[in-house]
């Protein structure tokens, strides 16, 4: 080998030995939010289960919304305590946060009310929310009476404020250049054609209720719906369905999922139904007819749910509703 030759290998491997580096860095996006309750006295007849939503507000890209329920988020704790929470209000999943509650002292000594998660995080970590409408909060808040003694509430009046950390992880690096690609709109595409009924093709008859729908779209989301209307024994003129054995409400809760892939608001479903059903006695009933329908990831969402919300009352009916629709992962909670 030449000099020459020898000087470039040399340099090569020189060149070879630098090493590549990158940085990982974890931080947080903060914001707030300031709820405030007039007339909390009206609202302390609401029932157990039954809140009160502050309007949605957007930290880190993600929007959040604040539910306070005057009687308890479960019937457990209506006569005693009230409960406080905050929901991912917008499509997410895994969405690591830190969150801060403070009930305001409205008497001017500055005796604030704080539940904190920030001062933790070293300890417990940041929270994760799975999917849209996880919640984070606490359902004994506060005894209620002696909320109600207190300097919390003046004029009828309560305050509170909560504090969003979204944590964020950048990679710093040699630049790199990227294009962002927004999220997919499909779902809520599909669910405004459902809403406003254009080019439906299928009437279902629910109880005194009639829901609009696209067979196509029922068929390519629902192997029952599929033989119903292009099976071997099916009927593709069929343009009328009575639905006996599911209440209007939970049908509607099915169809919105059809169309959008999410599990609907259980606030949303309960407003606009006259029925005094519990968020679980709602989602136990969907995922009954999840079973129904076959719609796999609606079924194994409702039990997610149920998991979250299990309880002393509701332990009983969820095992037995986990038994007959053989929900394995349910009854290994």
């Amino acid at each position: 080998m030449s000099d020459m030759a020898r000087m470039v290998v040399e340099l090569k491997l020189e060149i070879d030995k630098e090493p590549s580096c990158s940085k990982s860095v974890n931080e947080t996006v903060n914001g707030s939010h300031q709820f405030t309750i007039k007339g909390y006295s009206f609202a302390k007849g609401m029932g157990s289960g039954k809140c009160i939503s502050s309007d949605i507000f957007t930290v880190g890209g993600y929007d959040w919304a604040i539910y306070f329920y005057p009687n308890g988020k479960n019937p457990e704790d209506s006569s005693m305590y009230v409960s406080v929470f905050i929901a991912l209000a917008s499509d997410g999943t895994d969405v690591m946060a830190l969150f801060e509650l403070t009930l305001l002292d409205q008497s001017g000594k500055g005796k604030h009310k704080v539940h904190s998660h920030f001062d933790r995080a070293l300890e417990s970590g940041p929270y994760s929310l799975k999917y849209k409408g996880s919640m984070w909060g606490y359902k004994r808040f506060f005894r209620r009476t002696s909320l109600e003694t207190s300097d919390y509430i003046k004029n009828d009046c309560l305050i509170m404020n909560y504090t969003v950390g979204v944590v964020r992880t950048r990679l710093e690096g040699p630049k790199q250049y990227s294009i962002i690609v927004p999220q997919s709109n499909m779902g809520r595409g599909l669910k405004e054609i459902m809403e406003a009924e254009v080019g439906c093709d299928i009437v279902f008859r629910v109880g005194d209720e009639s829901f609009r729908a696209h067979k196509l779209i029922l068929a390519a989301r629902s192997p029952v719906f599929r033989a119903q209307f292009f099976g071997l024994v099916g009927d593709r003129n069929l343009d009328e369905v009575m639905v006996n054995d599911i209440d209007p409400t939970i049908f509607k809760a099915m169809l919105l999922f059809i169309y959008t892939d999410k599990l609907p608001e259980v606030h949303d479903v309960m407003s606009s139904s006259s029925s005094t059903s519990t968020s679980t006695n709602i989602i136990q009933h969907l995922l009954a007819a999840a079973d129904l329908y076959n719609l796999d990831r609606l079924k194994v969402l409702c039990e997610s749910k149920l998991c979250e919300e299990l309880s002393a009352v509701s332990v009983a009916t969820t095992l037995a509703l986990a038994e007959q629709h053989q929900c394995v992962q349910l009854k290994e909670v």
